[in-house]
């Protein structure tokens, strides 16, 4: 066995059967988690779901009521303190002082993590070269564009180069060139070994990012898998425009034959059909227009869309990814 495939065998982060209440709010419902070294794992779910709450369990911040919770081996109610130095947390909001440079942020906190004075300093300016805020960094970071200071925070949570990294919606309310860049930055963390677990509003964040992805609704895990198998379990959508709305009938048996489901959706006034077709069941574009021709359908235009983490969410939660209420107090 290679050593890359050795440490994929190996779980940085395990959660099994994990139960987490808030008064009478059950954030947590016997939530299983696994998570291989060295991968990034997507969490996904509606406000609500859980996420935060599985995070804040991971990182020691709440204690589980029931089940068990590991991180790089070390279990974290028996021993909150390995597991603390085995990880890196950045969350929702910025922790780094605004009042602060981003070199003097650094350098606090690898004084605080008993760097010493000189290993504080070049672990800073080691961080701030490879993550690309060098030439901002002896300005105060209230001067910092949200971008830069969501970079600068993720940053600050790898000072102690940890072997796990929790990031808590991290690109939430940023342009995309922020977000680009954020995941610029973790795709090199996980090139370089780091364990990511990433809980995010953005699907595409996660299809971009994620060896695998767990979709969470009410405090469990209702799907696992890469995206690519969660998208196959979901059929392509077909879409055909008519010239003439007397040729729907016709069209739509021609749909729901290359669809296998008759579950088609007939539009008159669009003069639209459109079917999802059966998991598993491929329909290719050239075929749809050669049985249209067979028939005398005239398709003003026709349009198959692949399965996105979108519909396998709608599917899964029967809602879109930022519905639900917040995860009690943890949230």
């Amino acid at each position: 066995m290679s050593d890359t495939a050795r440490n994929h065998a190996v779980a940085a982060i395990e959660l099994a059967g994990v139960e987490k209440r808030f008064g009478t709010t059950r954030a947590l419902r016997g939530l299983d988690l696994t998570v291989p070294s060295g991968t990034v794992c997507g969490l996904l779910g509606p406000n609500g779901a859980g996420k935060t709450t599985a995070v804040r369990v991971l990182a020691t911040l709440v204690a589980p009521d029931g089940g068990t919770a590991r991180v790089a081996g070390h279990d974290v109610v028996r021993d909150p303190d390995a597991v603390r130095r085995s990880i890196g947390l950045a969350g929702q909001h910025a922790a780094v002082d605004e009042g602060l440079t981003g070199r003097d942020n650094l350098h606090l906190l690898g004084r605080l993590h008993h760097l010493g004075a000189r290993g504080a300093r070049a672990r800073a300016g080691e961080l701030l070269d490879r993550f690309g805020l060098a030439e901002a960094a002896d300005r105060l970071v209230r001067t910092y564009s949200g971008g830069m200071r969501r970079r600068l925070d993720l940053v600050a949570s790898l000072v102690i180069a940890p072997p796990v990294l929790f990031l808590d919606e991290p690109t939430t309310g940023l342009d995309p060139r922020s977000r680009q860049q954020i995941w610029d930055v973790v795709r090199e963390l996980a090139e370089a070994g780091t364990t990511v677990l990433l809980t995010t509003q953005y699907l595409e964040e996660a299809d971009r990012l994620a060896d695998t992805v767990v979709v969470v609704d009410h405090g469990a895990a209702i799907a696992t898998g890469p995206p690519r198998r969660l998208k196959a379990s979901i059929g392509t959508r077909v879409s055909v425009t008519l010239a003439d709305a007397a040729q729907l009938g016709q069209a739509a048996v021609v749909l729901a034959a290359l669809a296998g489901t008759g579950d088609v959706l007939v539009d008159q006034h669009e003069r639209t059909v459109e079917v999802v077709s059966r998991p598993g069941v491929e329909v290719l574009l050239p075929r749809l227009v050669r049985e249209l021709d067979a028939v005398g359908v005239v398709a003003r235009d026709a349009a198959l869309r692949p399965p996105s983490l979108d519909d396998v969410f709608l599917a899964l939660t029967g809602r879109g990814n930022d519905a639900g209420a917040t995860e009690g107090r943890a949230a």
